[in-house]
């Protein structure tokens, strides 16, 4: 069963935000609420919405100033932000959009319109999500060629010099050194799987190492 979309409603009139609550539960969202642009930070560090709708002017913090407090952190400025208002004037609309808000509805507001702007603003945080992701991915691809192609170089030195150490050695020294020069020989040729493999990493996958840490899988 697909999970449902995450909505933040940041509202001070409490008729409003039941409102609109309502409305988008009925229309299958997953939806939380706020009353101020406090509270919505509060909910939004372990909610993690695709979009919020959030009335310009409410008390401690309007919408102007929690979309741009969003747009400026990097693990936030993906959500979508539709600023709410009864403001209608240009100056408005432009002081709005400056603040990073995606979208700009003026009230009063039809219920159709706004499931409609909300269907959009969740394919546009889709579309960015998965843009990110395939970023991701390429800078890895290029991280880990970079990283196999580094490491290449001193290593086919390494074996060289091994190769050569080895000629240079009499039997009754190789023999005595044998169990060295086995580990060696198997640690080199570890090194060489892992160089190709990261030289021919196509599609790279993070696995969890050491605690939060992650790494590369190879």
């Amino acid at each position: 069963m697909k999970e449902k979309d995450k909505i933040l409603i940041v509202q001070d009139d409490e008729d409003t935000r039941f409102i609109l609550e309502k409305l988008l539960q009925l229309n299958n969202y997953d939806v939380r609420a706020a009353k101020d642009g406090l509270e919505a930070l509060q909910i939004i560090s372990e909610y993690n919405p695709k979009v919020i709708i959030a009335d310009w002017t409410m008390p401690r913090m309007d919408g102007i100033e929690l979309c741009t407090r969003l747009k400026e952190n990097p693990a936030t400025k993906v959500i979508y932000f539709i600023l709410l208002t009864a403001r209608a004037s240009t100056k408005d609309v432009v002081s709005g959009f400056d603040s990073g808000a995606d979208d700009f509805l003026v009230k009063p507001i039809d219920n159709q319109e706004i499931l409609a702007r909300l269907r959009a603003g969740i394919r546009i945080y889709d579309l960015q999500n998965e843009l990110q992701k395939v970023q991701h991915s390429k800078a890895l691809v290029e991280l880990a060629c970079t990283l196999g192609h580094q490491i290449n170089n001193p290593l086919s030195g390494l074996i060289l010099s091994f190769n050569n150490i080895k000629d240079e050695l009499k039997d009754t020294q190789i023999d005595a050194l044998k169990d060295d020069i086995m580990i060696i020989e198997k640690s080199i040729e570890r090194i060489n799987n892992s160089v190709k493999t990261l030289i021919n990493l196509q599609n790279p996958e993070i696995i969890s190492y050491a605690g939060d840490n992650n790494m590369i899988k190879i």
